[in-house]
C-alpha cells in the first residue's frame, strides 16, 4: 500500500486535539506519515493569554513546545514554516519554505482579531490573539504607567492611567480582571495610587457576556461595579486615536491604552486559499467538516477557521470546545477513509462557559443546570484547564500549569490568594530538615544497635535489635504479639515511646503476670511517668490481610524488617544532605503512616507527619544538594524523554 500523507496546518487546539487523535489511531500503520505545520514551535494556550498581557505570569507559561507534546509520536513529524496556498487538484500545501504533498488535509489556523473597519485600530489601539499581542499589551502598560508617574499635568496623566477594554465577551471580561489585580502591584512599583486608575470596558451591544445567562452576567456586572470598573453599554466606538477614543455617541475617552477584544474572522492567510467562505472569512465545511465543493480532495477545514452550521444562521462558535470537537470530528473520518468505517457527523456538545474575572473570582455555567460564582468558577475553570493536558497526554504541562498557576505566583494572584506561593525563604526549614533526618537516623541506629553499645560495633545486631530474633510486626505467623505496645517500642521511632514500651516487654519476659498495668495517657508531648498511647490499639483486619499477603511468613517479614532498617537510614541522609527532600519527607509521611495503621506509633510522636509536609516546600534548595541536583536531572530527564527544543523543526 502507498504511504498515506496527513499534513495538519495550524497547532491551535483544533489542530493538537486532530494530531493527537490521528498518532493514536493511526501508531500501528506505518505506511501513513503524519505532518503538523505551524508558523511557531509551540502551541499557545490562547484562553490564558490574558494572565500575560495582565502581567499575572511569566510569558513562558502558555508557551507549549510542540516537541514535548509530540516526543513520543513518533508518526508525526513537525515543522516550523508558513503555509502560503494549497495546490488542490495536485494535493500540495506550498510553504514559504517548501512543498508538503497530501493524501488529507486539515486546515487549522485559526482566526484572527475582527476591527470590523473601525478607524485607528491597528495603528492605535492593541489586539488580543496572540503570544506577541499579550506581550506587546504587558510591555505597553509598564512603560505607560511609568511614564504617567512623573508626567505633571494632571489630564494627561489621567489619561494615561486609564484602561479600555473594547468587547465584553469572555476575553475583554478576562482582560479586564488581569488589570483588576494587577493595579495595585503597578501603583506601589511606581508610588501612585490605585485610586488614580481608571478601569473601563465599552460594548456596542446592551448586554455583557452573551454566552452566559443573564443571570449569571448580572452577577459579574455586580462584581465590576465593586471593583470600580466603569461598564460602558450601547457605546460603539467608531475611531480610536493614540490618546481617545471616539463613541458613536460623539462622546471621547482619553486614554493611551485601547485593547481590542470586540470581535474574531478567520485568518486572512486562508483568503486565497480558493475555497468558499462565509461570514467572518470562514472557511465553509460539511457535517464531515470537509471543505464545501473539494470532498473528493480530502481537504477538511477546524477550529475557527470553519463555518459550519450546527442550526440554521448559527454556525460552531469560536470557543476551544468547538475546536477541539470539530479536529476529533476530521480526524476521526480520516482515520475512517483509512483504516474502513462510517463516516463521523460533527455533534457539538458544549458542557458550560466559565469566564475568570482576576484571579480570585469568576463565573460559570455547566451543562446548562449547575451556575458557580466566586472562588468555585475559579476551581472549576482551573479542573477544566488540567483536564485539557489530561485530553492531550501532556503530563509534563499539567504539571508546569500548577507550578505557575499555584506556586510560581506573586502579589497573592491565584485561588488560593498567594497562600500556596513557594516564593518564601527556604533556607528557615533547613534546621528543622537536618534534625528531622538525625531524628531518623538516631531511631534506625536503635535498631541495629539494639542492647549493645553505641562505641563498640561488635556489639550491634544482637539481642534487642531488628536482626535478631522474630518479627516485630503485630501479624506475623509463628510469634504471638499479645501487647501491641511491645512492638511498637522498636518501630515507634521516638526515645520515649521507646523506653517505655521496653518496659513492658521486660515485664513480661520475666513473667511478671502479675504486674501492674500501667494505663497508657494520651498526649502530644512527652510526661515522664506516663505511658504513651498509641495511635491505633490494633491494626484493622483489612490492613493486617494486605500486610500477609505481602509478607507470607516470618521470613519474608524479617527480610522486609532488616531491608527497612537500612531504607529509613537512607531517608535520613537524603533529609540531612538535602537530597531528593520532597520525595524523602513524602515517604516518610507513608511510613508513619503504615506505622500507625500497624498499631506500632504513638501520639507523642504524630509531629513526624507535620515536619514532614513543612519540608515539601523545596527546603532541599537551601543549604542542601537539592540546589543543583533536581535542576540537573529536569535538565537531563527532559533532554532524554523530550529532546532538545529548537526555535525551528522540520529544517533539513
Amino acid at each position: 500500500m502507498a504511504k498515506q500523507n496527513i499534513v495538519v496546518v495550524g497547532a491551535g487546539y483544533a489542530g493538537v486535539s486532530a494530531t493527537k487523535f490521528l498518532a493514536k489511531k493511526l501508531k500501528k500503520n506505518s505506511d501513513v506519515q503524519i505532518t503538523l505545520i505551524d508558523r511557531h514551535s509551540y502551541h499557545t494556550m490562547m484562553t490564558e493569554l490574558h494572565e500575560i498581557a495582565g502581567g499575572r505570569v511569566e510569558p513562558h507559561a502558555v508557551q507549549y513546545d510542540l516537541q514535548h507534546l509530540f516526543s513520543r509520536q513518533k508518526n508525526v513529524n513537525l515543522v516550523t514554516d508558513t503555509v502560503i496556498g494549497i495546490d488542490k487538484e495536485n494535493k500540495v500545501v506550498n510553504t514559504k519554505n517548501g512543498q508538503y504533498p497530501f493524501d488529507h488535509v486539515i486546515l487549522g489556523m485559526g482566526g484572527e482579531p475582527n476591527d470590523f473597519g473601525t478607524p485607528g485600530v491597528k495603528e492605535n489601539g492593541f489586539t488580543l490573539w496572540s503570544f506577541e499581542d499579550a506581550l506587546k499589551i504587558r510591555e505597553h502598560i509598564e512603560a505607560t504607567v511609568a511614564k504617567a508617574a512623573i508626567e505633571p499635568d494632571p489630564e494627561v496623566r489621567k489619561a494615561m492611567l486609564t484602561f479600555v477594554v473594547c468587547g465584553s465577551g469572555f476575553t475583554g471580561i478576562e482582560m479586564i480582571g488581569e488589570l483588576i489585580d494587577w493595579k495595585d502591584r503597578l501603583a506601589k512599583d511606581n508610588k501612585l495610587d490605585p485610586s488614580e486608575f481608571t478601569l473601563m470596558v465599552v460594548e456596542a451591544v446592551p448586554t455583557i457576556l452573551n454566552m452566559l445567562t443573564r443571570n449569571d452576567a448580572a452577577k459579574a456586572e455586580r462584581y465590576l461595579a465593586q471593583k470600580n470598573v466603569t461598564l460602558l453599554v450601547n457605546s460603539p466606538i467608531v475611531e480610536v486615536a493614540p490618546d481617545h477614543i471616539k463613541l458613536k455617541d460623539g462622546s471621547d475617552v482619553p486614554t493611551h491604552t485601547l485593547i481590542w477584544t470586540a470581535g474574531v474572522k478567520a485568518t486572512s492567510d486562508a483568503a486565497d486559499f480558493g475555497l468558499e467562505s462565509a461570514r467572518g472569512q470562514r472557511l465553509v465545511a460539511n457535517e464531515y467538516m470537509q471543505a464545501k465543493g473539494y470532498e473528493d480532495k480530502n481537504i477538511y477545514v477546524i477550529g475557527d477557521l470553519v463555518y459550519y452550521e450546527e442550526f440554521p444562521n448559527t454556525p460552531t462558535p469560536q470557543i476551544v470546545q468547538a475546536a477541539e470537537q470539530t479536529g476529533h470530528t476530521a480526524a476521526a473520518n480520516i482515520v475512517s477513509s483509512i483504516k474502513g468505517g462510517e463516516k463521523h457527523k460533527f455533534k457539538g456538545n458544549y458542557q458550560g462557559f466559565m469566564v475568570s474575572i482576576g484571579s480570585k473570582w469568576g463565573v460559570a455555567s455547566l451543562f446548562d443546570k449547575i451556575h458557580l460564582s466566586g472562588f468555585l468558577a475559579i476551581i472549576m475553570k482551573h479542573i477544566v484547564n488540567l483536564k485539557y493536558f489530561f485530553d492531550i497526554r501532556s503530563g509534563y504541562y499539567m504539571f508546569q500549569y500548577l507550578m505557575h498557576e499555584f506556586f510560581h505566583i506573586k502579589d497573592d494572584r491565584n485561588v488560593a490568594r498567594g497562600h500556596s506561593s513557594r516564593y518564601g525563604n527556604v533556607l528557615w526549614s533547613v534546621p528543622l530538615r537536618v534534625f528531622y533526618g538525625l531524628v531518623w537516623l538516631v531511631e534506625s541506629g536503635k535498631k541495629i544497635i539494639g542492647d549493645g553499645e553505641v562505641f563498640k560495633p561488635s556489639t550491634w545486631f544482637g539481642d534487642g535489635s531488628w536482626f535478631k530474633g522474630d518479627s516485630v510486626f503485630p501479624w506475623t505467623w509463628e510469634y504471638n504479639v499479645t501487647d501491641a505496645a511491645s512492638g511498637a517500642s522498636e518501630a515507634a521511632g521516638a526515645a520515649d515511646a521507646a523506653t517505655a514500651a521496653s518496659g513492658a516487654a521486660d515485664a513480661a519476659a520475666s513473667g511478671a503476670g502479675d504486674a501492674v498495668a500501667q494505663t497508657a495517657h494520651f498526649g502530644l508531648s512527652y510526661a515522664y511517668g506516663e505511658e504513651p498511647m498509641v495511635v491505633i490499639e490494633k491494626s484493622p483486619n483489612w490492613f493486617t490481610k494486605v500486610m500477609q499477603f505481602i509478607m507470607p511468613n516470618n521470613d519474608v517479614a524479617m527480610f522486609f524488617q532488616k531491608f527497612m532498617v537500612f531504607f529509613e537510614i537512607a531517608l535520613a541522609l537524603a533529609l540531612i544532605a538535602g537530597l531528593f527532600t520532597w520525595l524523602s519527607s513524602a515517604t516518610t509521611i507513608v511510613l508513619v503512616i503504615t506505622f500507625c495503621m500497624s498499631g506500632m506509633f504513638y501520639w507523642v510522636n504524630i509531629w513526624f507527619i507535620f515536619a514532614a509536609f513543612a519540608l515539601m516546600n523545596g527546603s532541599g534548595r537551601a543549604v542542601g544538594l537539592d540546589r543543583w541536583v533536581i535542576p540537573w536531572l529536569q535538565r537531563t530527564l527532559g533532554k532524554w524523554w523530550y529532546g532538545t527544543a529548537k526555535s525551528l523543526y522540520g529544517q533539513k
